[in-house]
């Protein structure tokens, strides 16, 4: 049975822990390409937010789904809501909240978890038979007061970016910022009756060394109901094969009914 066909009024973009609206730069062209307005996000504390530098910047869950609310207001209609890595857990919440305004969930290599559950958590029980489990976390440079990590730009490249082309490679781990901790150890509280009915992708990255494949493989597991799609890269599909990971995601919405509208548009930049 093929199933009904809806238009989502475009895409929202959004990045991982450190990160910020660039780290979509290289896939948004791919996508206006295939008819899909998009508009990449920096989230609070992140990328060109105001807040990034200042000493002690409001970040948490609520404001990270604040934010992504500002940015699916800016839709006229539901929005297919892309989350990389850590935007998992954000993006799940903003779902619960906003159920019929998210159109269909696209976790890219990102940390689909069940109700009450922390990646850091969920880390810890799969370290036993899951080899690297830990992913960068070996690497992180913590600050004095243990409020931030930063990553340094080899261990960006030798765990996110590995297989990137060496020059972007080069240039996205020297933008890497800062990330608070509050922005990070984040745990979100979903239901079956809101976040559950919204569609979800799930794309697994085969040659991730950040969040490795078993790992991706029990967050299937743990929150079934995804349509499941593989892309054989490492941790950042969307730099290291845009065009591929353009054509899967597009195929993916197909395959759910979603379709992009006919217009054309890409932005990228904070929300306010």
């Amino acid at each position: 049975m093929t199933a009904a066909r809806n238009t989502a009024a475009g895409m929202l973009l959004v990045h991982g822990a450190w990160q910020g609206s660039w780290a979509w730069d290289a896939w948004l062209p791919e996508l206006a390409a295939r008819g899909w307005p998009a508009h990449a996000v920096d989230l609070p504390g992140n990328g060109a937010d105001p807040q990034r530098d200042a000493a002690h910047p409001a970040v948490s869950l609520q404001t990270y789904v604040d934010a992504l609310q500002a940015g699916l207001a800016a839709f006229d209609g539901p929005a297919v809501v892309v989350a990389h890595s850590g935007a998992g857990v954000p993006v799940s919440q903003l779902a619960e909240a906003l159920p019929d305004k998210v159109a269909c969930i696209v976790y890219v290599a990102g940390m689909m978890l069940p109700s009450g559950l922390g990646y850091a958590d969920f880390v810890e029980a799969s370290a036993a038979d899951v080899p690297g489990a830990e992913g960068i976390a070996p690497y992180l440079l913590w600050s004095d007061d243990r409020a931030t990590t930063e990553v340094p730009p080899q261990a960006a490249l030798d765990v996110f970016l590995h297989d990137c082309p060496p020059d972007a490679a080069r240039r996205a781990a020297a933008k890497l910022t800062p990330q608070r901790e509050s922005g990070r150890a984040l745990v979100a509280t979903l239901t079956d009756e809101r976040f559950g009915r919204v569609p979800r992708i799930y794309v697994e990255a085969l040659r991730d060394r950040s969040v490795l494949l078993p790992l991706q493989r029990r967050m299937q597991a743990l929150v079934p109901g995804a349509l499941v799609r593989s892309i054989d890269c490492g941790h950042v599909p969307q730099l290291a094969r845009p065009a591929e990971l353009a054509d899967l995601v597009g195929d993916a919405l197909a395959r759910l009914g979603i379709v992009a509208p006919s217009t054309l548009s890409s932005t990228t930049g904070t929300l306010s």
